[in-house]
């Protein structure tokens, strides 16, 4: 019954998978959920180097985690296939180009912002970023929203978040225990099931603390490094103390990815520490929009011009600023992965915590429409004006047809193997469903 059931490949060697996480942090463009669909279509349906529900379960996780969901996915994959090294090589190759391109944007703004082709071509992205977002918007509601509960969730979510100011991890802990109901009314014997799945897991866990403490330990050395040397050789020790704890403590609270970083880290930046104006602010999403790699290296971007206007328009000063948000935006994100992702892996034969993690997706689509919002406000009536500019908005409409065009054709395409692929995974999938619920039987 379950002989044509697709297995996944042998894991590829080091340098195989290196290339592929070099050539990734090269052509992911267009944000988060341009990045999960070239990974899924890569990974898991032409290399196949894990499987579709392994893949789809620890996004989940990584989307319950704070910070950038992407980053910490090719974390995981990374760890899953080749173990710490791995995951960490995933996780650098992934963000150094668009660490780079980035930089060279930065400077180049930092020097000529202010010339009038500058303005004009930012002027001119700023209508297709929010088109990207609208797309971005529609990709991963489209995969997310596959209940009412999770439609409830997510309208729930973005009220919360928009009309009374509630933070996203608060609205995060509700949905978590909406989650978690089904669960508990479900079966008796799958409770005491799950139940005695845990208790093993924890007896797992208790047994080796010290790969915690040593992965902590680890993380906290490297950590301290930078601020080391900055105390050493840097001056305004404390410009520096202040910038590499507000973008720990962002990658430290904020949960749902960077669609979700961009607004507190813009909140507190231009309103708490004056670092940029809203302007460069949305000047610094449109340059994240156009490199690739995770969204939220525009933390980056932030940075740079936090040490540019500190230390009266060091470009230097403005390269090492952004070199330190960067880091200390990341570096979380690798502790989290390597304490979590034993548990992760493990977590997924838990109906429970598949039940609680099947609303998750949701709040991320009310954080992404959070966005929106802000985004096509800053860009449709400019400066605060109550006029609505008619150019911006055909702009952002034509963007949208444009890319509705591109989407089509390429569609088109890859129609016969994309299709295929589908199939494939949609049998796989009812193989699998059709196994869980004779399973009980069988025994």
């Amino acid at each position: 019954m379950f002989e044509n059931r697709p297995k996944a490949r042998p894991h590829p060697a080091l340098r195989e998978a290196l290339g592929f996480w070099w050539k990734l942090g090269w052509i992911s463009f267009g944000g988060t959920a341009a990045h999960l669909a070239i990974m899924h279509s890569e990974l898991v349906e032409k290399k196949r180097w894990i499987d579709s529900d392994d893949f789809f379960h620890a996004l989940s996780h990584c989307m319950l985690l704070p910070g950038p969901e992407a980053q910490q996915l090719a974390i995981y994959i990374g760890w899953k296939l080749h173990g710490k090294a791995g995951g960490f090589l995933a996780g650098t190759l992934f963000v150094l180009p668009s660490t780079a391109t980035l930089l060279g944007l930065s400077v180049l703004y930092g020097r000529y912002g202010t010339v009038w082709w500058v303005s004009l071509l930012f002027r001119m992205l700023k209508p297709v970023v929010v088109a990207l977002v609208v797309r971005a918007l529609f990709q991963i509601s489209r995969r997310a929203l596959r209940s009412r509960l999770q439609w409830l969730a997510a309208i729930a979510t973005f009220l919360g978040l928009s009309l009374l100011h509630i933070s996203l991890p608060w609205m995060m802990g509700a949905i978590v225990a909406v989650g978690v109901t089904p669960g508990l009314l479900g079966n008796p014997r799958e409770r005491l099931s799950a139940s005695s799945g845990n208790r093993k897991a924890g007896y797992a866990s208790a047994a080796v603390p010290w790969r915690i403490v040593r992965i902590v330990g680890g993380c906290a050395a490297i950590g301290s490094l930078p601020l080391l040397l900055l105390r050493v050789f840097g001056s305004d020790f404390l410009f520096w103390v202040r910038l590499s704890a507000f973008f720990t403590r962002t990658a430290f609270v904020t949960i749902g990815g960077s669609y979700t970083v961009i607004p507190y880290v813009a909140q507190i930046a231009v309103t708490k520490f004056s670092w940029l104006s809203h302007a460069e602010m949305l000047d610094g999403f449109a340059l994240a929009e156009t490199t690739p790699g995770p969204l939220i290296i525009v933390v980056g971007y932030v940075g740079f011009m936090a040490g540019l206007h500190h230390f009266h328009g060091s470009i230097v000063m403005g390269t090492v600023a952004l070199l330190i948000t960067i880091f200390y935006t990341f570096l979380p994100c690798f502790l989290f992965i390597f304490i979590g992702a034993p548990w992760i892996a493990k977590s997924g034969e838990s109906k429970l915590a598949r039940s609680v993690l099947a609303l998750i997706p949701a709040a991320v689509v009310a954080a992404i429409l959070q966005l929106t919002v802000f985004l096509a406000r800053g860009v449709l009536f400019p400066a605060g004006s109550r006029q609505l500019d008619p150019r911006a908005a055909v702009s952002i409409l034509g963007a949208l047809l444009l890319l509705l065009l591109y989407s089509r054709r390429r569609s088109r395409k890859l129609g016969p193997h994309k299709g295929a692929a589908r199939n494939a995974e949609a049998a796989s999938s009812d193989c699998r469903r059709h196994h869980d619920e004779a399973a009980p039987i069988l025994k």
